[in-house]
Formats: structure tokens, sequence, C-alpha cells
């Protein structure tokens, strides 16, 4: 038997099997065109925002809204479009109640997601770019926005991870935005002497070793903030351009100032233990004595 494909005629009859096959393809077909052209006219909107009046997560959720209202409109009109497909919805019609309660209590999270991202986008605590802080269960992560999608937002961190948080997550915590007003940072870099260290000679080196540093843009102070058990605690505290560069700055100033006491002969103080040593006579005359005096 040979079939000749040339001369194939899709009939595109709702009322056979072939004929809905070929309906499911033509409208695979269009809602993948008219997704693609969704996407591109929201690319073309963001591309000629020169003055960016447009904000970019908005848009960004707004796209996959339209896309999914798009599926979600072609799946009801081709099934509308079959005969058996339609009849079978309205059978089905009589168990929506029960299934929605089902569908309901087992996507809660997915649900509480959605409500979630469309709250982030009508308030905008923060925006695609921004650097945020926030408590995620691997612990305090701070990232850059890269993407607010329908149940989750994604971060980069400095050291080039991808953190992944549910909506709900970031909307039900305090989360701060280290760049809505100001994108400068304060770097707050712990410094400790001992009690027989010169205080200001300690100071000014911390502060010297600060303004030679290419990240700090001011150098506020470095004032003395804890007396504590067996260390003078001062906090060295300079402004930087953003959090990238006060990170480098605190890690690069913990090394030059000690090196720094190090060649001054300025103590760091440091917990240590005396461990003393006895023998089995020193235990036993120990023993009689505490006899003795009993």
């Amino acid at each position: 038997m040979t079939i000749n494909l040339g001369s194939y005629v899709p009939s595109f009859d709702p009322n056979t099997l072939t004929g809905a096959l070929e309906l499911g393809v033509l409208y695979l077909m269009v809602g993948q065109v008219s997704a693609l052209i969704v996407g591109r006219m929201f690319r073309f909107l963001l591309e000629n925002d020169t003055e960016g009046r447009i904000d970019r997560m908005t848009a960004a959720f707004l796209k996959r809204i339209v896309q999914v209202i798009v599926w979600l409109f072609i799946l009801t009109f081709y099934a509308k479009t079959i005969p058996t497909l339609d009849k079978l919805g309205t059978a089905l019609l009589a168990s929506v109640s029960i299934a929605s309660v089902v569908i309901g209590l087992a996507a809660q999270s997915t649900l509480s997601n959605l409500v979630s991202g469309i709250s982030l986008i009508i308030y905008r605590p923060f925006r695609l770019g921004d650097r945020i802080q926030i408590t995620a269960p691997t612990g305090l992560e701070t990232g850059t926005v890269e993407d607010v999608t329908l149940g989750y937002t994604r971060l980069r961190t400095y050291d080039n991870r991808r953190v992944v948080l549910s909506n709900s997550l970031i909307s039900n915590q305090i989360m701060v935005n280290l760049t809505s007003v100001e994108p400068r940072v304060m770097a707050l870099v712990p410094v400790s002497i001992g009690y027989g260290s010169d205080i200001d000679r300690a100071r000014e080196i911390a502060l010297e070793t600060a303004k030679g540093h290419p990240a700090a843009e001011e150098v506020v102070g470095c004032p003395v903030t804890l007396l504590n058990t067996s260390s003078v605690d001062m906090t060295l505290r300079v402004w930087c351009k953003d959090a990238g560069e006060a990170a480098g700055f605190r890690y690069d100033m913990l090394e030059a100032i000690k090196k720094r006491f190090d060649a001054e002969g300025i103590e760091i103080p440091f917990a240590y233990h005396n461990i003393i040593l006895k023998s089995d006579s020193d235990q036993t005359k120990q023993e009689d004595q505490d006899r003795q005096d009993k």
C-alpha cells in the first residue's frame, strides 16, 4: 500500500479523529505564534523605552500572564470546536466543585506564590537589578534580582550563585533593599586591640589604611564600640560605592590592618589557655593535704 503524502489534503473535520488531530496541530501552531508575538511586542516596547518609563519587572510579569491567557483561550476554543470534547466538558460540570476543592488544596503553595508574585508587582518593594538581602533556607543571602516569574524570584549573588526563592517566602518576611534609595553602602570593619595597646595609634593606622584603598569613597571614622572581656573593640566605618565594593573592602582591610598592627607592635588579643600538668606524687600530696584540712 502506497500513501502519496504530496496529494494529502487535511480535512480539519472535528467529527473525525484525524480531523481533531489536525485541528490540534493547527491550534498548537497558532498558540506558539501568538506567544511569540506577545514576547516580541513586550521586547519591542522595552527596547524603545529610552526614558525608562516602563518597569522591567512589571513588563516581564505581564508578558507571562498574557501568554498564559493566550494559551488558555486557545485550549478553550479547541475544546469547543471538537464535539467530543465539548460533550465531555459538559458531562464533567457536575464534578467541577469537587475537583476545584481538591485542586485548591493540592495547589495551595502554587497559588500562594502566584498571589505573592502579583503583590510584588503591585507594591514593587524591589526592581530588576536591585540588590536585596533576605533570609533564605540556606541563611542570609544578598544578591541582585535577575528575574521575577509567576511563582519564583531569582537572585544572583556576588560569588555568581543563583538563588531561587518562592514569592511567598519573600512576601512573608522583612527584606532589605540595598539599592532602593542609594547604592552606596557603609562597610563596617571590626578592629580589636589589647588593653595595653595605644588606642589612638591603632585608630590612626586603621584610618590611614582605609584612605589608601581605592574602594573607599568616604572614611567616616573608627570609634571604640565595646570594651570586651579581653579586648578593646573598635569599628572602622567607610562608605563604598555598592555592596560588592563594600564586601571586598572589608576583606582587604582585615588583612591590611593585621599586617600594619604586626609591624607597629600593636597587640591583637586572642584566646589562650594555661595547661598545668601534675605528676602522681603531686596529686598524692594534694589529696593528703585535703584530708588534713578536713
